[in-house]
């Protein structure tokens, strides 16, 4: 879990925010989308809006956290013009937050690593993941509701954290498209393809795998990962 509290959730995020920003990994999804006004469903603390804005990218970002945004707007500057933040719960999106983001007409929305403290999202150490699945399913899905209700909004980028064997990645591609498919995308106007449905091996957190490792010889070949996945409109 990333944080019971608010403030372990932002600790966790600046840590684990900045490996990811050295190591590449933001720029790498910022070079993903498609579009140049971006609507970024949760800034976390402010990585992946950097990103993006350093792009040269126009960007309406959203989060439901107060502390979020402070930490967002921190990280902004030279780039703040770039930028608009918004308090705004996507599963609960409020009259005004929604006339503000149809005034700024995105044509692409983002919403990458995903989470939430557990009092947030109700995980507990004992529930094996379930609580995080059914926040992040419950998520995307309002985000793809969203981006299908917005007529300029062409491209839909969603990207998560995973594990899984790197040989067979080109079996999670399908996985990743078919799982969406299902769920995220179920009867909206967006069609997800195995040619944009990609992975990225993130460094790897020894102390976090090491464990399993050894006690799950099978998983020898398990690596830490982002999976990325790119959802066009159909018309």
């Amino acid at each position: 879990m990333s944080g019971a509290t608010v403030g372990d959730f932002l600790g966790y995020w600046e840590e684990e925010g900045a490996t990811y920003a050295r190591h590449g990994d933001y720029d790498w999804m910022a070079s993903l989308v498609h579009g140049r006004r971006v609507l970024e469903i949760g800034c976390g603390v402010g990585f992946g809006t950097v990103a993006l804005a350093s792009r040269g990218l126009a960007v309406f970002a959203i989060d439901s956290l107060a502390e979020c945004l402070e930490a967002t707007r921190s990280k902004l500057s030279p780039l703040a013009a770039e930028v608009t933040l918004l308090a705004a719960e996507v599963t609960a999106l409020a009259p005004e937050a929604r006339a503000a983001i149809e005034r700024f007409a995105p044509d692409c929305v983002v919403c990458w690593l995903m989470g939430a403290p557990s009092d947030t999202t109700g995980a507990s150490a004992a529930d094996g993941g379930k609580a995080v699945a059914a926040y992040r399913e419950k998520v995307h899905r309002a985000v793809a509701e969203l981006a299908a209700s917005l007529p300029g909004v062409r491209a839909l980028h969603l990207v998560d954290r995973t594990a899984i064997p790197w040989q067979a990645k080109d079996i999670g591609r399908d996985t990743l498209v078919s799982y969406h498919g299902g769920k995220t995308l179920l009867d909206l106007p967006f069609k997800a393809e195995r040619r944009n449905a990609l992975y990225r091996k993130l460094e790897d957190n020894s102390a976090q795998f090491a464990g399993l490792r050894r006690t799950h010889p099978s998983l020898k070949s398990v690596v830490p990962t982002l999976a990325s996945l790119l959802a066009e409109r159909n018309n």
